[in-house]
């Protein structure tokens, strides 16, 4: 018995040694390391099919305003007459100055210039200044055609310069079609009824070189709103969305 008691603790170291050695191993441990985080491109923003980035406004036609408009009570208008004045200068004044000193078939002083309107030729007043008188601001009868239905109707105009001799400027003749436009428009008053003074008395007013029927035939055009002149395309912009 105390042989065999001897013989295994004889073999105890060895066993010890023995499972301290062997051991079994274990994978390395390895710590990871957040994941990189993925990138995306920018994204552009695309329109809609069919639908352009940028609207054009609406295009609205109105009327113009009459800059010439009265502040009295109107009078029943129904003719325009056109007059010269077949002298070289002329203005509101001088015309004024002399129909003050003429009279009427009764004898009785005139009150002052008998026309509504003077357009300048650049000597006596500015090239193609269109220049209401105070017949035209109290809406008073003319004394301009030498016929009282022309006088109580008709709206008197008249452009300085002697048009037997020559045409009027392209100022005045661009004057006096806007101001006939607009007179037209704003009282009904028909092309037919836009008159030279011969038209209505033996006269060669307003001369041979006044172009009657272009004149009469003058309309006022209407303000376009939102119209715009064509430009050149503009190169699109990308736009970068934030993505979550």
């Amino acid at each position: 018995m105390k042989g065999i008691i001897m013989c295994c603790v004889a073999m105890l170291p060895a066993f010890e040694i023995s499972g301290c050695t062997h051991r079994t191993s274990l994978p390395p441990v390895t710590i990871n390391s957040p994941a990189p985080i993925r990138q995306y491109p920018p994204l552009a923003a695309k329109p809609a099919p069919n639908v352009p980035l940028f609207t054009t406004p609406p295009t609205i036609a109105i009327e113009p305003p009459n800059p010439w408009k009265p502040d009295a009570e109107l009078r029943d208008w129904e003719y325009i007459v056109i007059h010269h004045t077949a002298s070289s200068t002329g203005s509101v004044e001088s015309i004024h100055e002399l129909h003050s000193k003429k009279k009427d078939k009764s004898g009785n002083a005139w009150l002052g210039i008998g026309y509504h309107f003077v357009i300048g030729n650049g000597n006596g007043m500015p090239d193609g200044g269109i220049e209401s008188t105070f017949r035209w601001r109290e809406q008073m009868h003319g004394a301009h055609a030498g016929d009282t239905k022309y006088n109580q109707k008709g709206i008197g105009v008249c452009l300085v310069g002697n048009f037997e001799n020559d045409p009027p400027s392209e100022a005045q003749l661009a004057a006096v079609k806007k101001l006939v436009g607009v007179l037209k428009a704003e009282y009904n008053i028909p092309g037919e009824n836009v008159q030279g003074h011969r038209d209505v008395k033996a006269t060669a007013c307003p001369g041979k070189y006044f172009p009657m029927s272009e004149v009469a035939a003058a309309v006022d055009l209407p303000v376009m709103l939102g119209a715009t002149s064509p430009q050149a395309p503009v190169p699109s912009t990308k736009i970068e969305l934030a993505r979550e």
